[in-house]
């Protein structure tokens, strides 16, 4: 028997309620500032994604989806989606038309990672990038957003970790600080921290090995050494978070996986789903588009895993989804009345009705069992007598009332 491929995952009908709740809700929020869908292609040209996430990343390093198509130009499934909405703002020339977009997206990313609760290779994720300003209030936005929409998925054990990487400039002269306290633990780094001393070393900080965290206790933090711009960005943000009532800490540790963050950047944890506990992170990236061989563009931005999300709702049992209910079930009583029942069902279905109605000849007792099944508000009794005059009797499933109707009725039926 094929299965599905391992680190994907089927979703089923049963589940599909959930993440059409969660999407509408995500949908809902985004309107509520503003901010418009974008659909980039499931694929791009890898060196976008080496480009724009960092060669040293452990992304791009390891995780990547890549292939050479038949023009031997190597494809990447996309990891991430804030590379490809640059690059989209940028092909189409998306700065001429206005000098701010607000943009939002929901997708499936690829990443050949270890399959785990909450962790997929194939996964989907919603996030907002916003481009065009360097104002801290936008920073703020991307954190008030996704931490509403969280909020209404009935989650409450969460955690908003903020940090600020501050200029470029700083950060270099930061990361000779940080190798000289370092240097002389080099040897009592865990392999992958010793590669990154010499790759990124500010990812040494992201190091899930206890030692290496112990080693970093005593160690320089980058936040005490920012330029005052980004310290006055930063004191915007929490205040801004404040004022909207979102409680937050500041995290001098979290730098973020990707490379392309600058000042600004934020995590939000629940303690509900285990290891994993990241829901989303984003941040400041106000030369991204540089890299891209785009204009200067500063932006901003956040991605939130939607089966990390899933997870934590069905652990604090917060969803209270409305049942589904389908409006008509048609009982069909005799034989050679396909067509007529068929036509009925089209009558009531161009008026916005969700109807069925039985495909293999079963008894009236089995298609009653099958519309108490389908959760009917509304059951239409089709055949005997009642239809050689030209009647149907419709029964109300919640109070048992049962009336008759003529049949013409079904096209001006109202049912509220």
């Amino acid at each position: 028997m094929i299965k599905a491929v391992t680190g994907t995952k089927d979703i089923l009908p049963n589940e599909i309620s959930k993440w059409n709740y969660l999407e509408s809700v995500v949908r809902s929020v985004f309107k509520s500032f503003n901010y418009s869908e974008i659909r980039t292609p499931i694929f791009e040209e890898t060196s976008l994604f080496a480009r724009g996430i960092g060669e040293e990343t452990d992304i791009v390093g390891k995780e990547m989806y890549t292939f050479l198509d038949k023009g031997q130009t190597s494809i990447t499934l996309k990891p991430e989606m804030t590379a490809s909405v640059v690059r989209a703002y940028i092909e189409h020339s998306m700065a001429s038309k206005q000098p701010l977009h607000k943009l939002y997206y929901i997708s499936p990313m690829f990443r050949q990672e270890r399959p785990q609760a909450g962790r997929l290779r194939q996964f989907h994720q919603f996030g907002a990038e916003a481009l065009g300003s360097d104002s801290p209030m936008l920073d703020a936005e991307m954190i008030h957003m996704v931490y509403e929409i969280l909020k209404r998925l009935g989650l409450k054990d969460l955690m908003v970790k903020i940090n600020s990487l501050g200029i470029p400039e700083v950060r270099e002269n930061y990361k000779k600080v940080l190798r000289e306290f370092l240097l002389p633990k080099k040897n009592l780094l865990s392999e992958d921290s010793r590669k990154r001393f010499d790759t990124n070393i500010l990812r040494i900080f992201d190091s899930k090995v206890e030692s290496d965290q112990d080693l970093l206790k005593n160690a320089p933090m980058l936040i005490n050494h920012l330029d005052e711009k980004s310290k006055n960005d930063f004191e915007i943000v929490k205040k801004i978070l404040t004022t909207v009532k979102i409680p937050f800490e500041v995290d001098s540790k979290l730098v973020r996986g990707l490379d392309y963050y600058t000042k600004t950047t934020f995590e939000i944890v629940s303690g509900k789903v285990g290891s994993q506990n990241a829901l989303c992170g984003g941040g400041r990236y106000d030369l991204l588009a540089e890299q891209l061989e785009g204009k200067h563009t500063p932006g901003v931005g956040f991605a939130a895993g939607i089966e990390r999300i899933l997870l934590a709702c069905e652990n604090e049992k917060s969803f209270n989804i409305p049942e589904e209910k389908l409006d008509f079930y048609i009982v069909t009583i005799g034989e050679n009345l396909s067509e007529k029942v068929y036509e009925a069902a089209s009558i009531l279905r161009q008026r916005n009705f969700s109807v069925e109605f039985d495909y293999q000849n079963r008894s009236t007792k089995a298609q009653m069992r099958e519309a108490n099944k389908l959760n009917s508000r509304f059951v239409i009794f089709f055949g005997g007598d009642e239809y050689l005059s030209g009647m149907v009797s419709i029964k109300n499933m919640q109070s048992s009332e049962q009336r008759q109707i003529p049949i013409s009725e079904l096209q001006t039926i109202n049912i509220d």
